[in-house]
């Protein structure tokens, strides 16, 4: 890839820019087609050669001639510097976002997360403080609900008003982040009322903590009993039964992380009698397993998460769902910590690692990975990972493609480039990859936020502060 440097005086992101000679890649199409960008958004498509083509003219010229143009990926599922377990998630919103950036994401939405006894406002205000002026892409949040109560269920309706457009709950981690089925079915039925999309840990946590506590009676407190105890039955159970509360609430639903394959058979259930039901599913369940949870030495803590990794073979009932949109979006759930002194501090009680894994700088080459091995298509890539997680919650079609009037949020991704992932190269705040060693094919090159230029040729070259809070509409699936 070659570029023409952008003229004296021009800025990034307020003065024209041209793509060229790359394949564009979205949801609906692969078209090769250059792409004028101007005041950050996108101007104009026209095909290689074409006249309208021929007379651009722009800034800086960026010949993606071999490469694909993609819409940046929208990963609706992080979580920054959220605290857990007595720590905090390792990458804030300037190390995470910049990591993003580098791994072709363009949009992140974060969980703002209410306190017990707190407002949903205060909880959102503190969000909004550890962001605003650190982010080096765009950002937007959902709302974690973890004290469904009167006061809090009418905020819900304010906070949809400002753009914070769906709301998650727990039913695990009892006195944390846990809501009961009555608690539950209530803030479904405001979120029905109002437009809030409601997102659902679906594990049954009352049952988890019995068999956590019996584990560790046994004195069984390697990493890999984590697994154990957080059993397929009980995310399929607690799926199930969350299917059935959005039935009597008449409420969509959006299950996230799910890793089983029973799981994934109580959404696809659903969907077949026409149910709006949805689920997401991360790297973490596509290419690792308990096989990592069982690493010796308590190397196994780096792949603590919840829901856990599952048996390899659940692995291909993901694929089928992903593929027969059973499962719509693939985004990363990441939450890192580091090995020393933050997953260590499990060591002989597997229940104290602190949840969550790294993965917000490799989703994109992850999927194109999985193009290649045959799991997905090019279009689907795209699809799970950019479109339909804009569409999912509210910032279609601004994010998540590539067309006349969208922000300019574009990756110049290099379909043919080898890449080795390692702890020692990647950008995220944390010090040990959860793909450590892993060869993948592919590897993003060039990204624009908003016709700014963050990623240049392998060169970062964002900033603190670029990245803007983007207040959501409602679900566009529910239109």
């Amino acid at each position: 890839m070659t570029t023409t440097p952008a003229s004296a005086g021009g800025t990034p992101g307020t003065g024209r820019l041209l793509v060229r000679g790359g394949l564009v890649i979205t949801a609906a199409e692969e078209t090769p087609a250059d792409v004028l960008v101007e005041d950050g958004r996108i101007a104009a498509l026209a095909a290689h050669g074409s006249s309208a083509a021929e007379a651009w003219t722009a800034e800086r010229v960026i010949d993606a001639t071999g490469r694909y143009v993609i819409p940046g990926g929208v990963d609706a599922h992080t979580h920054m510097e959220l605290p857990f377990g007595g720590t905090f998630a390792s990458d804030d919103f300037e190390t995470g976002t910049r990591a993003a950036a580098w791994g072709g994401t363009t949009t992140i939405v974060d969980f703002a997360v209410q306190s017990r006894g707190g407002a949903l406002r205060e909880g959102l205000d503190a969000w909004h403080a550890k962001a605003e002026g650190r982010c080096a892409i765009d950002y937007a949040f959902h709302m974690i609900l973890s004290d469904v109560n009167e006061s809090s269920l009418k905020e819900m309706d304010l906070l949809v008003d400002e753009g914070i457009t769906s709301f998650k709950l727990f039913m695990a981690y009892p006195g944390v982040f846990y809501s009961d089925d009555g608690q539950i079915l209530r803030a479904m039925q405001r979120g029905a009322a109002s437009g809030g999309l409601i997102m659902m840990h679906a594990e049954n946590g009352i049952a988890i903590d019995v068999l956590v506590e019996q584990a560790l009676a046994r004195g069984e407190t390697d990493p890999r009993h984590h697994g154990e105890v957080r059993k397929v039955l009980l995310e399929a159970e607690a799926t199930h039964r969350a299917i059935q509360l959005s039935r009597v609430a008449g409420a969509p639903l959006y299950v996230v992380h799910v890793s089983a394959e029973e799981a994934v058979a109580e959404i696809a259930a659903a969907r077949d009698k026409g149910l709006p039901v949805f689920g997401e599913t991360c790297p973490q369940y596509l290419f690792l397993s308990t096989d990592n949870l069982a690493e010796p030495d308590f190397e196994g803590a780096k792949y603590v998460c919840s829901t856990p990794l599952r048996p390899r073979e659940h692995q291909a009932a993901l694929w089928r769902g992903l593929r027969g949109n059973d499962l719509q979006v693939v985004s990363t759930d990441h939450c890192p910590f580091c090995f020393s002194g933050q997953k260590e501090l499990g060591r002989g009680d597997f229940s104290r690692i602190p949840n969550g894994l790294p993965g917000v700088e490799h989703r994109m080459d992850l999927l194109h990975q999985a193009v290649l091995d045959g799991h997905i298509s090019r279009r689907r890539w795209i699809e799970i990972a950019c479109a339909t997680p804009a569409r999912m919650f509210g910032l279609y079609p601004r994010k998540g493609t590539i067309a006349p009037g969208a922000d300019a949020d574009l990756v110049i991704y290099d379909p043919a480039a080898e890449q080795t992932l390692s702890a020692a190269t990647h950008h995220m705040n944390v010090d040990y990859s959860a793909y450590e060693g892993r060869t993948l094919t592919g590897r993003v090159e060039t990204v624009l936020s908003r016709g700014r230029v963050v990623l240049d040729g392998r060169e970062y070259t964002g900033s603190p502060g670029h990245g803007r809070f983007v207040p959501r509409s409602t679900c566009q699936y529910l239109d």
